[in-house]
């Protein structure tokens, strides 16, 4: 009998990389767009009558979350503002494309588009920015910038909220990378489907939107980057599926081929690193060291009774008159040569026996000399005194830092910093600029 559909009789022709479940086309849409839902619904994303603005790439996970959005909308009456906000980070040959593809999605979707360039809020593009620093280090760059971007973007659109298309494989790159890193604090960032800031939007005298607290969500956050694939190709989405030509030297392209490599191995492996990761940001300590984590209730727990442990050792054979033990005898040379040992601390000198004495007897110590008793051969060294161990004062200890997402001072967005990345990059973008333009006039 031919294999059927594990939700309806027709012919399975999609394997899920999730579960390994069976299913026909209109199934697994189904099946994914009710995942998406039941991720919106669960985290509370969304709030009747808000307006949502879709960071749109152009790319697979972009255009699915655009259509997925649109679709659970009018089907579950969820009653969004719906609108689509690209920004151009002006790559030649790759931007560019990416962008049409885009304007052909807002017309399929009949859905507003906004786009916003790096030039017209920096001053420069990325093709600049890479000539000025390097292929080495540029996504750093283009990702501070861009998330910047989206927010003010949204601000100028009065906007409060932003969806993009980060995936599960995404996230849990992100947190092997911050790992790998040792940027643990950087995790509850990274694990959380959204973040934000409380305050509202300020004003300027000519009524543009200047400063905005933007909401960040990620409603694709458990969705396998494979399934999303599979979305985009049966739903037959037009999306721009080449590579940025920057990207082949960013760091996240070695968390990706570890993350790849385990999914290929065991694809459980990618929720199971996602939930890892969350876990791992609830146990970073806050500003007052407090955890929120499992030990938080540490206080509460019983330590092992040390009377307990000597009992239980007892009975265990060794150096006590139960079975397994020595004679008597060798605990008093035990002892004995325990007493010679803190005499010569005492002393300052230290002990060398190179043959023990044949009739047993304890060694004569002379300070810096070797005296000859029996069989045994004594030699004494003078030591330095060990210096005592000092009490490490923990309250003078620096605690972890507390990162916590506030505004920076200069342009008033999203930061867990006083100053934000963004503006610190530009900064010294700026610096290396030169005043004035260089004119060079070739005679003949």
């Amino acid at each position: 009998m031919p294999p059927t559909c594990a939700l309806c009789p027709s012919r399975p022709i999609i394997l899920r990389p999730s579960n390994h479940q069976r299913l026909c086309a209109p199934c697994f849409l189904r099946t994914f767009e009710d995942l998406i839902y039941h991720t919106i619904t669960t985290s509370r994303l969304f709030r009747s009558g808000e307006r949502i603005a879709i960071g749109a790439s152009g790319g697979k996970d972009s255009c699915v979350l655009a259509s997925v959005l649109s679709t659970l909308n009018k089907r579950h009456s969820l009653n969004l503002d719906l609108i689509l906000l690209s920004i151009d980070e002006g790559i030649t040959g790759y931007r560019d494309h990416s962008l049409d593809a885009v304007r052909r999605n807002a017309a399929a979707l009949d859905l507003p588009l906004h786009i916003l360039s790096y030039a017209e809020l920096y001053g420069w593009s990325m093709d600049q920015v890479v000539a000025q620093i390097g292929k080495k280090g540029n996504c750093t760059y283009c990702g501070v910038f861009r998330r910047q971007a989206l927010d003010r973007g949204a601000s100028r659109l009065g906007v409060r909220h932003v969806v993009t298309g980060h995936n599960a494989d995404d996230v849990a790159e992100t947190v092997v990378m911050n790992l790998l890193r040792g940027d643990v604090a950087r995790l509850g960032r990274g694990t959380s489907i959204l973040t934000q800031t409380a305050g509202g939007m300020e004003k300027s005298e000519t009524g543009e939107v200047e400063v905005t607290d933007v909401k960040r969500s990620k409603p694709l956050m458990y969705a396998y980057e494979k399934e999303i694939v599979l979305y985009a190709h049966h739903k037959k989405l037009d999306y721009f599926s080449t590579e940025c030509i920057y990207s082949p030297e960013a760091f996240r392209g070695s968390a990706r081929t570890l993350i790849k490599n385990l999914e290929r191995i065991r694809p459980e492996s990618i929720l199971d690193i996602v939930r890892s990761g969350v876990d791992m940001a609830a146990l970073v300590p806050d500003g007052e060291g407090r955890c929120a984590g499992a030990c938080a209730d540490k206080g509460g727990k019983k330590e092992v009774s040390r009377i307990a442990v000597d009992e239980e050792d007892d009975g265990n054979g060794g150096c006590g008159n139960g079975p397994g033990a020595g004679t008597g005898g060798q605990m008093i040379d035990m002892e004995k040569r325990l007493t010679e040992e803190e005499k010569a601390r005492e002393l300052g000198i230290e002990v060398e026996v190179s043959s023990q004495p044949a009739d047993g007897s304890a060694p004569v110590l002379v300070d810096g000399h070797k005296k000859e008793n029996g069989n045994a051969t004594i030699t004494t060294v003078p030591i330095r005194p060990k210096k005592k161990k000092q009490a490490v004062d923990t309250a003078s200890l620096a605690s972890v830092p507390e990162r916590k997402l506030g505004k920076c001072e200069r342009c008033g967005y999203l930061s867990s910093q006083r100053i934000c990345k963004a503006c610190v990059l530009l900064e010294g973008l700026n610096k290396a600029r030169p005043k004035a333009p260089i004119a060079v006039e070739l005679n003949g």
